[in-house]
């Protein structure tokens, strides 16, 4: 990566640097040599294995976990029977709790076969106090745990658990620290998360986000784009920002700018091809960011815009600060100004106090708006949240029953929008080897919609004009025109 330093040059004998990038890379420095010391012992490196639970932003820290182990010296594994195993974990929803635990007890296995292995934890679970006394007190055997606001301590934690036989446990409640030139290791070289934004300030009644992630801090713009401007030295040619809402994105800054102004300079980045961004809050979502993605040449035709209920009073109660109507308003200026946009959702079904008709009113709004596709979601009660408190829980039976109706609605239309691009040829960022047809390549549209063509993997990383044949609902199948 182009901000990569050299360890051989660090002085790994002297006291630890106090500016942070320069105590991190101290810290790989050190961890270095233990992996030095490893190899000699066992005639080889040692393995490690990253597993991310969760969204975009947990897919990016877990590139720079990934990019840490790298310079430090570890090989990557995707077995989890590995030296080192770290879980970036999400708390979005109970389940992705229970699956971390179930998990755990299988890399328990592993360890009494290797002692010497280490498991470590981090991410936005482990910002849950009642989480962490768990595993103090059930899961002694994890050896590091930290959360989502030091993450770019890691080498640092890292080198204190090689060396320790103890639990190292290191949790902030906050911070305003923005740390974000350490080494990552990218899935694609062709494409890149970067991080815009952090925390939120939304506070919605069910959603455990703003306890675990904090409050909204923005990264200066200058920094965003000397950032992109490397990736893109590095061969990237699409760009992801990030940030729980990215509309809001400057309001902190000293020098306060909007999303759509930072979006303008991205644009202006030579060799940058396409940019993407999530997440959008309605609430925040203003007519000058649709201007400027009507205008743009780079960004994509692809907007998630979370709805979560279609109900105005249900919207009231979860603190969205939007009503169905003005929803709707929004969605219908936004493909008015951007007539081939893709539009994508998240909707929750069952939050407490849903009525039939407030329900209905959601798939009014699903067969108003017409989705291209949707994240539907039964409500998960969240402990700290407002809505785990609230009465009238729904019957899990009334759930399940709006759930598959829901989910009917959405996947009928979703079909629909799609058929609309068959038989046009459309711009595709072709990405990897197709895992299920020997001889197919897949790709991504600017609407995100995903095609398989016929093709070898020398078209990997390139933009190629592909004709969609034929919709299967999810995807086209499509073919190579020209080279």
């Amino acid at each position: 990566m182009y901000n990569e330093i050299n360890l051989d040059k660090i002085d790994i004998n002297s006291k630890p640097p106090t500016e942070e990038q320069a105590r991190q890379y101290y810290f790989m420095a050190k961890c270095r040599e233990l992996v030095k010391e490893f190899e000699q012992k066992n005639g080889r490196l040692p393995s490690a294995c990253v597993a991310t639970f969760g969204c975009q932003m947990n897919a990016r820290d877990s590139e720079k976990l990934r990019g840490v182990l790298r310079e430090i010296g570890y090989v990557e594994t995707e077995s989890e029977d590995a030296d080192f195993v770290i879980y970036n974990t999400c708390t979005v929803r109970e389940n992705a709790n229970l699956k971390v635990y179930g998990r755990l007890g299988v890399l328990h296995g592993y360890k009494k076969k290797n002692p010497g292995m280490k498991i470590a934890l981090c991410g936005c679970m482990m910002q849950e106090p009642s989480v962490v006394e768990k595993l103090k007190k059930s899961y002694q055997f994890v050896d590091l745990i930290f959360g989502t606001h030091n993450i770019f301590k890691f080498a640092e934690l890292l080198w204190t658990t090689l060396v320790s036989d103890r639990m190292v446990i290191d949790i902030w409640k906050d911070t305003n620290q923005i740390v974000e030139d350490l080494p990552l290791e990218r899935k694609y070289p062709f494409k890149s998360g970067v991080n815009i934004m952090f925390g939120c300030n939304n506070f919605c009644s069910y959603c455990i986000v703003p306890y675990v992630r904090g409050r909204e801090r923005s990264r200066e713009a200058k920094d965003i784009i000397r950032e992109i401007e490397g990736l893109v030295a590095d061969g990237v040619m699409e760009v992801m920002l990030l940030g729980q809402n990215v509309n809001s994105y400057g309001k902190n800054l000293e020098e306060p700018m909007t999303f759509a102004q930072l979006l303008q300079e991205v644009e202006q980045i030579e060799g940058l091809e396409r940019i993407r961004f999530m997440t959008s809050h309605p609430k925040d979502l203003s007519d000058e960011l649709i201007e400027v993605m009507a205008k743009s040449k780079k960004i994509c035709r692809h907007l998630h815009l979370p709805l979560q209920s279609g109900s105005s009073a249900v919207l009231k109660v979860m603190n969205r600060r939007y009503t169905k109507e003005q929803y709707v308003e929004l969605a219908e200026k936004i493909r008015t100004a951007i007539p081939d946009i893709a539009l994508t959702t998240d909707i929750i079904v069952g939050f407490p106090g849903e009525t039939e008709e407030d329900f209905q009113e959601t798939l009014d709004v699903v067969r108003k708006v017409r989705y291209d596709s949707a994240f539907t979601f039964i409500y998960s009660k969240r402990t700290g949240t407002p809505a785990a408190s609230m009465a009238e829980q729904i019957p899990e039976d009334v759930v399940k029953d709006r759930f598959d109706r829901l989910l009917k609605e959405v996947q009928e239309i979703s079909k629909e929008m799609a058929e609309r691009f068959t038989g046009t040829e459309q711009m595709v960022l072709v990405e990897e080897p197709n895992r299920q047809m020997e001889g197919y390549m897949t790709g991504r549209l600017g609407n995100n919609h995903v095609v398989h063509f016929p093709g070898d993997v020398s078209l990997t990383g390139r933009i190629l004009k592909i004709r969609l044949d034929e919709c299967r609902g999810f995807y086209y199948m499509g073919t190579l025109p020209e080279i």
